[in-house]
This record gives C-alpha cells, structure tokens and sequence, in this order.
C-alpha cells in the first residue's frame, strides 16, 4: 500500500467522521472525493501531489454538484408540517379578547399562552378568530 493511497483514505475516513459529528451533509460529499482519490492514485500511483489536489478539488465540486441536483430537499414529507409551528396551529381558532384591540393591537388568551393579535379595533370580551400569522403575532377578525 503506498503513502498517498494511505494518505487519501485516512483523508476519507477523518471527512466521514467530521460529518458524523457535524450536522448536514457536507463533509460526506468531500469524504466521497477523497475515496475516488484513493482509487485514482491506486490506478495511477505515479501522479504527482498537485494533479492530486488539482484531481481532488474537482472531485469535490462534481460530488458537491451531485448532492446539490439530485439529494438535496428530497426529505421525506412530514405528516405533521405544523408540528413546531405552534402560530400557525392556531389559525381557525377562536378566542376571547383579553385585551381590547386598540390601534390594531391587542391580546387573547389561548390555552395557557398570550397572544399579541392584530385586527380591527374590538372591546374586551369580544370572540375573535385567528386568521393569519405574522411571526408570533395574530391576525384576527370578529367571530
């Protein structure tokens, strides 16, 4: 076994183990180069160490490419979309104004929660249903 194949196949096996650490998927793809280059110099053991660079950092942006086109955002869709999206949960809901909606602001109380809410000017005690979600605030009209 020759020092540059041990060399890229020690580079593999430490890119593997930083992207076991590290959250993402990117140094996977730079580990991947590094095994094609362990080929490479087994079939070509005579290549110099900058055509290996040179080799190497295409390697990379051709697997990098290949990620990118062909693995990215192809996730499995989740059953919950809403699950940590606890404003959004709430729209449809209706509520009780615990503060009177004055300048277009004011709050209610949902479970064990206050909400800043956005409407029309309403008193306190009136029913409003969410309808929208800006950020952390509700968007309500009069149920």
């Amino acid at each position: 076994m020759s020092f540059k194949f041990a060399f890229w196949a020690i580079g593999a096996l430490v890119l593997f183990a930083a992207e076991a650490m590290a959250p993402g998927a990117f140094m996977l793809w730079f580990g991947f180069a590094a095994v094609a280059m362990a080929v490479v110099v087994l079939a070509v053991p005579g290549l110099g160490w900058l055509a290996q660079a040179v080799l190497f950092s295409v390697l990379a942006l051709i697997s990098v490419a290949v990620y990118r086109k062909w693995f990215r955002g192809k996730g499995r869709q989740s059953d919950k979309p809403l699950l940590n999206r606890r404003a959004e949960q709430l729209v449809g809901t209706v509520a009780v104004l615990d503060q009177a909606i004055a300048g277009g602001r004011g709050r209610v109380k949902i479970d064990d929660a206050f909400w800043t809410v956005e409407g029309p000017d309403l008193p306190v005690g009136t029913r409003v249903r969410v309808v929208a979600v800006d950020g952390m605030t509700l968007k309500v009209q009069e149920a």
